[in-house]
């Protein structure tokens, strides 16, 4: 009997992958996962919203350093949540060097996430984080280490430091990730670093180190990590690009389909083959959310698969339930589409978008809302002009962009993943007039079988997932 999960739930987008999701599928034998990203932002405004059914308040209560609490408390929670139109408060944007604070909350909310997912049994649980957003990845790392995390999954990115930062906190010292900066010439600023001893004004406890699983598009990334990564690779996730969220591009010259999306061929091909030779643990992931695939993937020799559109939609999932009726009822009818969009997010990174009314998937509803950039995870760091590291995104307003050194060019089709996928949560900000952010919604390419998964049923558990994954149910059903 294998000692790795057969399953592993995807770590869906802001809030997406919550605790209660994670909670589901870990206590059931599974591997769940929270999100890590913008823990920080969902932590405050669900402070804010006064903490319904008090859970992240009775996961506080267990994070070893009683001064955060109180001071998030006190800075945050509204016992009574906010007015109706109120506005959420605004968090100071990252910067390269965060704030004793910043560091602070960050730690304090990755640590409840990862507590209420492994609140009453002993499983594992692991943590998802995007490459990309470097600044706040470390502080996250550490506080859901302090929460006892048991495994790490990173993508969108190469995340060969990240190994090294690992061991370096769980033995209570400093670490340091190089940090991408555009126009940058590898300068000693361009890293972040987070040292544990500041959190504890002195000597930081030694901490368990969780296992690390690299997400990984590519054979060469693959062998690239395995070998040259900061320290021990404990096994890969292997996707493809009919995965949601963001895409790998494209190897080799851009070409796009009539719809605008980037086209893959056969160098974007994973050889499992080849994958298993590295001698790791590995699963594969993007389109394999059936019982047969999970067959195939493990006669390949994977332990097993990484699936995430199957477990966004049920009823344990952080997305609001309106946008999960919605898209059910889509589904049911065969009217659900998923378009590999290639502008969308201010990354570069292809990133597939759900269409739905009343989203930023409508071009009239994007063409109307005004640009504003207040949450600013997907920034990138730039060297400016005068030698100092400044933040742009191409999503932010059109003039702002452009005075930061980037073109008019790149700021077509960009959307605010950002404050949208707040909104798909129910957390979004409310603008002037008292306007609500609009949800832009995300998922594989196996979106457009869900219906054939749900069999009639308009609501549906994660353990009903499990179920159908494992052939505990009626086979020949397949989503894809």
């Amino acid at each position: 009997m294998s000692l790795f999960p057969a399953i592993i739930q995807g770590g869906m987008g802001v809030g997406i992958s919550g605790w209660a999701l994670a909670h589901a599928v870990s206590s059931a034998g599974q591997l769940g996962v929270v999100s890590g990203t913008a823990l920080d932002a969902v932590l405050m405004r669900r402070l804010v919203d006064g903490d319904p059914g008090g859970h992240y308040r009775r996961a506080m209560k267990s994070f070893p350093i009683p001064s955060v609490v109180a001071e998030a408390l006190e800075r945050y929670f509204r016992p009574r949540g906010r007015e109706e139109g109120e506005p959420y408060p605004v968090l100071k944007m990252h910067k390269r060097v965060l704030d004793r604070w910043q560091e602070q909350l960050i730690s304090l909310a990755n640590f409840a996430e990862v507590t209420l997912a492994k609140e009453g049994h002993g499983r594992p649980v692991g943590i998802n984080l995007l490459t990309k957003v470097q600044i706040p990845n470390l502080a996250s790392l550490y506080g859901a280490m302090l929460a006892g995390v048991d495994y790490v999954l990173m993508g969108a990115g190469i995340p060969r430091e990240i190994p090294g930062a690992l061991d370096a906190m769980a033995g209570g010292d400093r670490a340091v990730i190089r940090l991408d900066v555009q126009g940058g010439s590898g300068a000693e600023d361009e890293s972040v670093s987070f040292d544990p001893r500041s959190c504890w004004d002195g000597e930081a406890p030694g901490l368990s180190r969780p296992r690390f699983l690299p997400i990984v598009a590519s054979n060469s990334l693959a062998t690239m990590l395995s070998r040259k990564a900061t320290g021990r690779i404990d096994g890969l996730v292997i996707e493809g690009p009919t995965a949601g969220g963001h895409n790998a591009p494209p190897r080799g010259a851009k070409q796009l389909n009539e719809r605008g999306e980037p086209l893959y061929g056969p160098r974007d091909e994973v050889d499992l083959e080849k994958i298993r030779d590295i001698g790791l643990p590995f699963w594969t992931a993007g389109g394999v959310g059936s019982p047969e695939h999970l067959q195939a993937a493990q006669a390949q020799g994977a332990e097993g698969i990484q699936v995430g559109t199957l477990f966004a939609y049920c009823r344990e999932s952080g997305l609001s339930d309106d946008l999960k009726t919605q898209v059910v009822c889509r589904s049911v009818q065969g009217e659900v589409d998923v378009l590999t969009d290639d502008r969308a997010s201010p990354t570069g990174f292809p990133f597939k978008t759900v269409f739905l009314d009343g989203s930023l998937s409508e071009s009239e509803q994007y063409g109307e809302r005004e640009r504003v950039c207040d949450l600013g995870y997907l920034r990138t760091p730039y060297r400016a002009g005068s030698g100092r590291i400044g933040y742009r995104c191409a999503s932010e307003p059109v003039g702002t962009f452009v005075k930061k050194g980037g073109s008019v060019e790149e700021t077509v089709g960009r959307k605010c993943l950002c404050n949208a996928l707040m909104s798909n949560i129910s957390l979004g900000q409310v603008r002037k007039g008292g306007g609500p952010e609009l949800p832009l919604l995300t998922s594989g390419d196996d979106l457009r079988g869900l219906g054939g998964f749900l069999r009639g049923r308009t609501a549906y558990s994660a353990s009903e997932v499990l179920d159908y994954l494992l052939g505990r149910e009626a086979a020949g059903i397949s989503v894809t």
